[in-house]
Order: structure tokens, then sequence, then C-alpha cells
């Protein structure tokens, strides 16, 4: 039985790099739009904001559809739109009286195609049968930090050795990862993730429950505690060590990156070994001390370590939550991994706000802005006791870690 998921699972790893590549790819070339189709930096910085409010428009709009449809449809619409947006953006741009109307149409395809992936793989990995499922979903979410890792170093690679002027090629050729991934899926079985003659939770019932509302302040937490530091990582790079916007990146975001990738590599081979409680616990704790470690340091460089020492703090935060979730919530179904997903996206956008809402009444104080949003792992490991206490409430054993 589970044999014959394997290439499931394998597919759902190669979804998360295609997530990857839809979310780290275009920011790449955000000064090269800039200066050959004159946008303002303006309108550029809204396609940011643009991709997010798309992500999660599809995280609301999913709970509605996706089980109708059923997930091997949901998965394969998907990647063919993660790559139609990238081939459109080589070609509307040109073809369009306005380029920025085209990058913005490109855009709304592929960050529809990457917001339903965020919606429906966790789920279909979950569905999976596993001899450790909390192992099976940290190692998926491990393939997107190596996504990450490679799209920004072999897209940097080429445009180093063919010129950035050649993008468009670059963005064929990632076009092709979710292009064949898309038959792939088309022939591997896709599971459901509610047994047959069963019925998933409503969203009345989800909003009902305590254990729901403790997780989804918990995804909240772990989405804003990964990119509150990972999102200022570079600039620490660049004003604590001086060298240059390259240089700064590769240093602060591609180590987050690797660290964090670690991480839940490392959960996904050993996890059998160790509780993921234990796990999620140690993490938070080591998370909370990186957060002070940025934010105090006397040292620039310890700042930077502390940077790399948070993103392997955070790597089981929100793969760990999400398998909370599904073994607290067995019949959550769509609804509830929809609703982690959008908890988890608007923590990856709260953290980052809080940090530079901070920094600015603090007159640019960016270590200050870092320290404030040390209240987020605090708070997923207050989130971690209290999943506890509701279980144990239901024993009557009474709290604790």
């Amino acid at each position: 039985m589970k044999n014959q998921y394997n290439k499931t699972i394998t597919a759902c790893f190669v979804a998360y790099i295609v997530q990857a590549i839809v979310n780290n790819f275009v920011p790449l070339l955000f000064l090269t739009f800039q200066r050959t189709y004159e946008i303002p930096l303006a309108q550029i910085t809204m396609l940011v904001t643009f991709n997010f409010g798309v992500q999660l428009l599809v995280d609301l709009l999913a709970v509605g559809f996706v089980d109708k449809i059923g997930y091997k449809k949901a998965m394969i619409g998907a990647h063919v739109l993660s790559a139609a947006g990238l081939l459109l953006l080589t070609i509307l741009p040109e073809i369009l009286p306005s380029a920025f109307a085209g990058i913005l149409i490109s855009f709304m395809v592929y960050a529809v195609g990457g917001g339903l992936l965020e919606v429906i793989v966790s789920p279909v990995v979950e569905a999976c049968p596993s001899d450790n499922k909390e192992k099976a979903m940290s190692m998926l979410h491990s393939f997107y930090c190596w996504g990450h890792v490679g799209v920004v170093l072999l897209s940097t690679l080429f445009f180093f050795v063919f010129g950035i002027e050649n993008w468009k090629i670059m963005a064929v050729l990632w076009a092709f990862v979710p292009l064949a991934n898309t038959f792939i899926f088309a022939k591997v079985p896709v599971p459901s993730l509610i047994e047959e003659g069963e019925q998933g939770l409503s969203l009345k019932e989800l909003f009902g429950m305590k254990m729901f509302w403790i997780l989804l302040i918990m995804m909240v937490c772990a989405g804003a505690s990964e990119q509150a530091v990972s999102q200022w990582a570079s600039t620490f790079a660049e004003k604590g060590l001086g060298i240059s916007k390259v240089a700064g990146d590769l240093a602060g975001p591609m180590a987050f990156a690797v660290f964090m990738g670690t991480s839940r590599a490392f959960y996904g081979k050993y996890g059998d070994r160790m509780k993921l409680d234990r796990f999620m616990i140690i993490s938070s704790l080591l998370c909370i001390a990186s957060y002070l470690g940025i934010s105090l340091a006397p040292i620039p460089i310890l700042s930077l370590i502390s940077c790399a020492i948070c993103g392997l703090s955070v790597g089981i935060m929100w793969p760990g939550t999400f398998s909370k979730a599904a073994k607290a919530l067995p019949r959550g179904g769509t609804a509830m991994f929809a609703l982690l997903a959008l908890g988890g996206d608007l923590g990856c956008s709260g953290g980052p706000t809080l940090v530079g809402t901070v920094s600015s009444l603090a007159g640019e104080n960016l270590k200050l802005g870092i320290f404030a949003a040390g209240i987020f792992p605090v708070l997923l490991l207050l989130g971690i006791g209290m999943c506890n206490n509701v279980k144990k409430e239901r024993k009557g054993l009474a709290w604790n870690f």
C-alpha cells in the first residue's frame, strides 16, 4: 500500500520546489524590470504585495472548491498555472501596451498556482500512508528551502555566465519544472484526505474548537518567527559586515535558508527517534535565544551567526504545527489546512511588518525591531503547552509540557 504512494510523495517534494521557484525567481529580476521597462520602483514594490494578496485569496477560496474538484485536478491545475505564469512573463510585457500590466497578469497567474500548492501539497503528503507522518511532513518542507537555495544560486550563476539580459531563457527553463511535474501527477495516485464515507469538519465546527484556534495562532507565529528575521538577514549582513548586496544575500538569506532546510531534513531523517513536541519546544527556546543574540549582541558577526541559528530553530515550526493539527483534528480536511496556510501567510507578512514598524519608531533601530518580534516564538512555545493542556483536559489530567 505504501509503495504505490512513494512516487506521489516524491512528486509532492518537487511541488514544493515549484513553489520555491514561484516565490523566489522573479524577485531577482525586479531591478531588471525597472531598468528594461522603465517601471517606477513603487510599482515594482507593489508586485510583492499583489503576489501575497493573491495567495491569501486562494487560501480562502480553496476551502470552497478543492474538495469539489478533487486534489488531483487541483494539483495538476496548480502546476499548469505556475508554468503558464513563468512563460507569460516572457511574452506579455513585450506585446501589451503596458509592460507593467503584462508582468502583473503573469504574477497573478503563477501566484494562483503557488497559493494552491501551499494549500494542497501538505494534506496530500499527510494522507499518504507512511511509517511516520511527522518525518514526511518535515522532509517535505525542507524541499522548499532547498528549492529556494537552488533557484537563487542557479539563477545567479546563469546571469553571471550569460548575462541578466537573457533572463527570459532562465524563466523558460524554470517553467519546465512544474510542466514535468504535471505529467507525473497525472499518473500517480492522489489519496483523499478524509476516509471514504466520512465528512470533513465544516468551518462552523472548526471555529467552535479551542484546539483549532490555538493551532491557528501557532501557525501565525511560525510564519512570523521565520520571516521576521529572514526578510532582514541581508540588511544585517550588508551593514554589519560592510559587504555587497550579492554577498549580503548569500551570507544572510541563503545561510538562513540552508540552516532551515537542514533542520527540516534532520527531523525528516531522525524524527522517529524523538517526540515532535520535544523537538518543537527545544527549537522554540533556541529561536528565542537567537532573537536575543541578534538584537543584543555587541559584535555584528555574532548577530549574523544568530540569524543563521534562527534559521535552524524555525525549521520545524511550520511543518510541525501542520503535523500537530492533522493529528489533533483528523477530520479537519481541506478547510483546516487552507486556514492554517492562511494563518502562516499572515504571519509571514506580519512578522517583517512589526520589525519594520518598531524599527522606524525607534529611529531606524533594526535590532529593537527584531527584539520586539521575539514575542512570536514565545507565543508559539506557549501554544505547544496549551495544545497539550487541551488534550489533557479531555483525559482529566493537569497541564504541563
